[in-house]
């Protein structure tokens, strides 16, 4: 499947670039659904791609999100797994979450997060991401449409170095705002069905793998302290398999200029890397 975007990091002569929607976004039906949309599912649905592929062995790509399975999928099988290269790390730990969506980043952002917040009642605002489960998964469709525009929203504002609207149109659309708000606060108030810390705890596992971390310095999504400590937890500077990149210039997208050019180079860097 080609998704528009997602296929530039990698030289087509060299890479075959497999790509798939997750449950219950893009093409995959039905949509937004969260009936067994857990971590581990989405994990054996990549497995299950792999081996209906014929792929022996790959190199994972993924950020933010992507990078959340990609650890957990390397994690689970690294015997299938030639190499790892990560963005914009998130870890599902509920440290990362608050400081997302209950405050933190307000700090930064305080007029986006008005917004995002002027939604739920003042009563609820105790724990916003499962004020805003109960809107998307309700069935008020009005009110959940509503709530998806303004969890979207808030992301796509704070996703770049410097506030896009182009960006931050995306969330006017109202099938991809659903999706991506409903889905996303079905995996956080459920901590990502895993143990807190667990992606970092587990990176031992991993360790032996080429890795490459590129990170914003400035991503305000994805903080740099989780990427830090996930490079700690691979041994850091003794262990030479793994690159830590923060590139000066960059938010959280992908879609920014430094942060291209840095997987496009990792891409071209694992050219090196062969299945045994």
């Amino acid at each position: 499947m080609r998704i528009p975007g997602y296929t530039r990091y990698f030289d087509p002569l060299h890479y075959r670039s497999i790509l798939f929607d997750q449950r219950g976004s893009g093409k995959s039906t039905p949509h937004a659904s969260l009936e067994d949309n857990t971590t581990w599912s989405l994990v054996s649905d990549i497995e299950a791609l792999r081996t209906h592929l014929g792929v022996e062995k790959w190199i994972v790509f993924g950020g933010s999100w992507g990078s959340t399975l990609s650890l957990a999928y390397s994690e689970k099988f690294p015997e299938r797994c030639i190499g790892l290269i990560l963005r914009g790390i998130f870890t599902l730990r509920r440290s990362e979450l608050l400081w997302f969506y209950q405050g933190g980043a307000d700090w930064l952002f305080p007029d986006f997060f008005d917004a995002y917040k002027a939604v739920i009642p003042e009563e609820e605002r105790g724990d916003m991401m499962q004020a805003y489960y109960k809107r998307l998964t309700g069935d008020d469709e009005e009110e959940k449409l509503k709530c998806a525009a303004a969890w979207s929203t808030w992301e796509t504002a704070t996703s770049k170095l410097s506030v896009d609207p182009a960006y931050i149109a995306k969330a006017s659309d109202p099938k991809w705002a659903l999706a991506f708000a409903r889905i996303e606060s079905h995996f956080f108030v459920n901590g990502g069905f895993m143990t807190d810390g667990q992606l970092i705890k587990d990176a031992h596992k991993i360790a032996h793998l080429p890795i490459i971390i590129i990170q914003g310095r400035y991503d305000i999504v994805c903080p740099a302290k989780t990427s830090w400590e996930l490079y700690q937890a691979l041994g850091g500077e003794k262990n030479k398999g793994v690159s830590y990149r923060i590139e000066g210039t960059s938010g959280h997208s992908a879609h920014e200029v430094a942060t291209e050019q840095a997987l496009v180079k990792a891409a071209d860097e694992f050219k090196r890397l062969k299945a045994d």
